[in-house]
């Protein structure tokens, strides 16, 4: 099988056409320093588009957030259809990503991404003129398929351009960037709301992924070559993904990854009515919260990337993380059911910080461990890695709202379910403590 890209990039794609070059030694000789100057600026310039387009995601859920109280009486539905936009949006992503990922590894990684991006840009704009709520989460579900593309194709390029340590220290250096988006998106969606509607959210939403459109033309470069590329229609894809869940540790990393994400998006779906509704707080103050919420998830994500990685095992890193996940939840539901009287909202809100900073180690290690088993069909193991998050985070947004408005426990059950299965999925399937560092790579 061939291998995908190396340890450290040698040169970075940045034109319409270029393709990646094998890595070579440092520049030497007269004008080295200005050409690493040069190729240390352009792997920025990529860095900097990936991390817009693994951001467009929390871009379109959250600065949405705020908004969800709104909906439901600007639309006339109950709370539990308006949480279905969220659901056909992160259901879309999912299927999405089955059918991006594995064009990405036929065609390449350019031509498809620019495809999706465009459709999701015209999506978002029907969106914001929904009239009802059926059409809101019919586009809410075309948005998410066709913002698919930027997800699984930003996973799949990292794979084409690193390997090992260096994958995850770029995945962690990914969740920097990617994580400035959930901070200042509820803020950005709060003050929205200020001076215009819901409507606007969306709006705002068009105007960013058309700018992330005219940024991926211009400076993402092509980073599959043609002679590594996978011939086949429909039933080699499909041979290709059955291979790798065939393969038991990829499988693990997979759900435990989807699992560790389904926790999350709990916190996604029902944090606006249980922070707004059943604590009082105003947007604003909800959209403060999660913000730092995401500031401790993106710190602890660059701990994982700055200090752990190359110290510590990735299987190690991600194992905390998954216990941390599930005590908080356990500590969450403890208090959102009474067991220590009323509390308020200071304490709820210091256990959803916890859980989501400790994302900050499950989720780029559950990536770069299954990734780098499977470097002969990065973009179709970014598909299922991707498809697996975020259907099993749609299954568990609706039921976050099962029991009304009025209780914070459903949030918590899901979130401590989700954290119990991450761990076994992780001790059961993946089985680090056996782990000689010569298991054989996943089969296609």
């Amino acid at each position: 099988m061939p291998e995908s890209g190396p340890s450290t990039p040698g040169h970075i794609p940045t034109g319409p056409t270029e393709a990646t070059a094998p890595a070579t030694a440092p520049p030497t000789g007269p004008g080295a320093g200005a050409r690493a100057v040069a190729a240390r600026r352009t792997g920025l310039l990529v860095t900097l588009v990936l991390g817009g387009l693994t951001a467009l995601p929390p871009l379109s859920m959250d600065m949405y957030l705020p908004a969800l109280p709104e909906v439901t009486q600007a639309l006339g539905a109950p709370a539990a259809t308006i949480q279905l936009t969220l659901t056909a949006c992160l259901a879309g992503m999912a299927l999405g990503q089955l059918v991006v990922g594995p064009m990405s590894d036929k065609w390449g990684r350019r031509r498809p991404l620019l495809i999706g991006m465009l459709v999701y840009v015209a999506a978002t704009a029907v969106c914001a003129l929904a009239p009802d709520p059926a059409l809101l989460i019919a586009f809410r579900l075309l948005q998410g398929l066709a913002g698919a593309a930027g997800i699984v194709i930003a996973r799949a390029v990292v794979r084409d351009l690193y390997d090992g340590v260096e994958m995850a220290r770029f995945f962690s250096t990914l969740m920097l960037i990617s994580g400035v988006a959930p901070i200042i998106a509820p803020l950005i969606g709060g003050q929205i709301l200020r001076v215009t509607d819901w409507r606007g959210v969306f709006h705002v939403l068009t105007l960013v992924g058309l700018a992330l459109t005219l940024v991926v033309w211009k400076w993402l470069g092509e980073t599959l070559p043609p002679e590594r590329r996978h011939g086949g229609g429909t039933g080699a894809a499909l041979r290709t993904m059955r291979g790798l869940l065939a393969d038991r540790v990829f499988s693990g990393y997979m759900l435990a990854g989807g699992l560790a994400f389904a926790a999350l998006f709990a916190y996604i779906s029902a944090s606006p009515f249980v922070i707004q509704e059943i604590y009082g707080a105003s947007p604003q103050t909800f959209s403060l919260l999660f913000g730092l919420n995401s500031v401790g998830l993106v710190a602890v994500g660059q701990i994982n990337g700055k200090l752990l990685v190359g110290r510590v095992s990735l299987d190690k890193a991600l194992g905390t993380g998954l216990v941390v996940i599930t005590l908080a939840a356990g500590a969450l539901l403890l208090m959102t059911s009474g067991v220590f009287g009323e509390v308020g909202l200071v304490p709820v809100a210091a256990g959803l910080f916890v859980l989501m900073s400790a994302m900050g180690l499950a989720m780029p290690n559950t990536n770069a461990q299954a990734l780098m088993r499977t470097p002969h069909a990065a973009g179709s193991a970014s598909a299922l890695l991707g498809t697996s998050s975020f259907l099993v985070g749609a299954v568990a947004s609706p039921l976050v709202g099962i029991a009304g408005e009025a209780t914070a426990v459903p949030m918590a059950v899901v979130q401590l379910v989700c954290g119990l299965g991450a761990v076994a999925c992780f001790l059961g399937l993946c089985r680090p403590w056996r782990k000689d560092g010569k298991e054989p790579q996943a089969r296609t």
